[in-house]
């Protein structure tokens, strides 16, 4: 398994992972057009590339996120599918959605996983690599 691998792409970040063959990346983007930061309300979109660069076929079944935000604070989510589809993917397909988040402070984190199931009806995880949600006009602080 690679987890964490970040590419550059126009100044902002790409990260990547591959478990089992199936490889993600997701690139978030900060929403300064539905964020308000005086309400401490900040939303991120993230786009999703699902590539399958093996050699059975794949459905993905269910998600899981867990997003932090830089309090600490800690949001769980699990469901069917994403963006309301299951989607089946033959050796060499990708399929790509997009979606959002909203965070009460300025900065966070989110990582989770997919399950999918191949043709055998075996289950398995693959992880979606953790990837950073910083708004561009917030303070930084190192750790």
């Amino acid at each position: 398994m690679q987890v964490g691998k970040v590419l550059r792409a126009k100044e902002r970040a790409m990260y990547s992972s591959m478990t089992r063959s199936i490889k993600i990346q997701v690139e978030p983007t900060y929403l300064e057009d539905q964020s308000e930061p005086e309400q401490d309300y900040y939303v991120w979109a993230y786009h999703v590339v699902i590539e399958n660069a093996g050699d059975e076929t794949v459905q993905l079944r269910s998600r899981y996120w867990k997003i932090t935000d830089s309090s600490g604070r800690v949001h769980e989510v699990r469901g069917a599918g994403v963006v309301g589809e299951q989607p089946v993917l033959q050796p060499g397909e990708r399929f790509e959605y997009t979606s959002g988040t909203p965070l009460g402070t300025p900065s966070g984190i989110m990582f989770g996983n997919y399950e999918m199931e191949n043709d055998h009806g075996e289950t398995f995880e693959v992880d979606i690599p953790a990837f950073s949600l910083d708004c561009p006009h917030a303070k930084r602080m190192l750790h």
